[in-house]
């Protein structure tokens, strides 16, 4: 399999999950703004709203190979700071809910780096960004 498959393959992995994501917090609204208001977030549901955009628009953005390198260091940087307020410490004394939190801190985080990574090395051949060049 070539380099530019392998690239665009990857690009659609990393999108796939930011694009569903943004869909299901924007069909959820108060669903989400409820889950930030538990996380003690002000005004919860502008942060839905925000959350939700920028993911399905940063997902699309990466998916398509334009403007990758912008789109996937602000990937990277949502990622983490999505971990750390959403998952970090989390859980409580519960001990099943507190490693379902842990493992998702440590997802959001390996997705930074792979983000961080298509941010340096850019989209491949089969992308917009390739195409404008």
């Amino acid at each position: 399999m070539s380099a530019g498959v392998i690239a665009l393959v990857a690009r659609a992995l990393l999108a796939f999950l930011f694009v569903v994501a943004g869909i299901a917090k924007l069909a959820d609204i108060a669903g989400t703004a409820g889950y930030f208001e538990s996380l003690g977030m002000p005004m919860a549901t502008v942060v839905a709203w925000a959350s939700g955009l920028f993911e399905l628009g940063a997902g699309l953005l990466v998916l398509a190979g334009f403007a990758t390198r912008i789109a996937s260091a602000a990937l990277a940087a949502f990622c983490i700071v999505a971990g750390y307020l959403g998952h970090y410490g989390q859980g409580g004394d519960d001990a099943m809910l507190a490693l379902m939190h842990s493992q998702a801190f440590m997802k959001d985080i390996g997705l930074a780096g792979g983000f961080a990574l298509l941010s340096l090395h850019g989209p491949g051949p089969l992308s917009i960004d390739a195409r404008l060049r």
